[in-house]
């Protein structure tokens, strides 16, 4: 594709993520969701770009992501304050200004692409947090035994674990080896951003693997302990 068409799909990208967006409004919500229905939007529109991201040719399938993640910037950024957004802000920033190098210079598309096989993780994540949103995490207790987690959370839950390791932390590493062992082939600002993307990137990848294991792991943990 030429510059114009790659940023028409790019524009019409985010403006079909967003008509997206729209329809999910008028759908049925979750009861335990209402009170933050815009999220619940968010996580669905989230959601279907995660699952069709490994169906599409290179360069349509950067430019289609760099459009959802400038749809989704800006819905968080008009639904959410920046002390409660700014993290995903960020991260967002970051791979837009990245995928706009790798559209524009039809360079580094390779390495874009891998970067999105943590989309795969992300799938488990989003329906993670529909599970939340919905109130579907725990079943009933009885006046014996306190709420447990419910077989799908359980089964979310792990996966979403085990596809961070594999799609996130490895994806990242394997980022990083390329970049460090390419040094000397890429353009100075192509080092830089790369750099301080893949530096942020993986400081939030920490970040969020500590509260995954937390709230999942830990928690439960400490859980079954007292109950027994």
């Amino acid at each position: 594709m030429d510059l114009k068409s790659t940023l028409l799909v790019t524009g019409g990208s985010a403006c079909s993520f967003k008509l997206l967006n729209t329809i999910v409004r008028f759908l049925p919500t979750p009861e335990p969701a209402h009170k933050k229905a815009w999220k619940w939007r968010n996580i669905i529109t989230s959601l279907v770009h995660s699952s069709l991201t490994g169906a599409w040719a290179v360069l349509w399938l950067v430019a289609v992501s760099t459009g959802y993640f400038i749809n989704d910037f800006l819905d968080l950024a008009l639904n959410q304050s920046i002390r409660q957004s700014w993290e995903v802000l960020l991260h967002h920033s970051t791979v837009i200004s990245c995928f706009s190098l790798a559209v524009k210079s039809r360079l580094y598309l390779g390495l874009a692409v891998v970067s999105l096989l943590m989309e795969i993780n992300s799938v488990f994540l989003h329906i993670r947090q529909l599970l939340l949103l919905s109130g579907q995490k725990n079943r009933p207790g009885t006046e014996i035994t306190a709420p447990h987690p419910s077989v799908t959370y359980s089964v979310t839950s792990w996966l979403n674990l085990g596809t961070f390791l594999v799609f996130r932390v490895c994806t990242t590493g394997w980022m990083i080896h390329w970049l460090a062992t390419h040094s000397e082939l890429v353009p100075r600002y192509v080092l830089m951003m790369g750099t301080v993307g893949l530096s942020l990137i993986s400081t939030m990848n920490m970040v969020l693997c500590y509260r995954l294991l937390r709230a999942d792991i830990l928690t439960s943990t400490d859980n079954t302990g007292k109950n027994h």
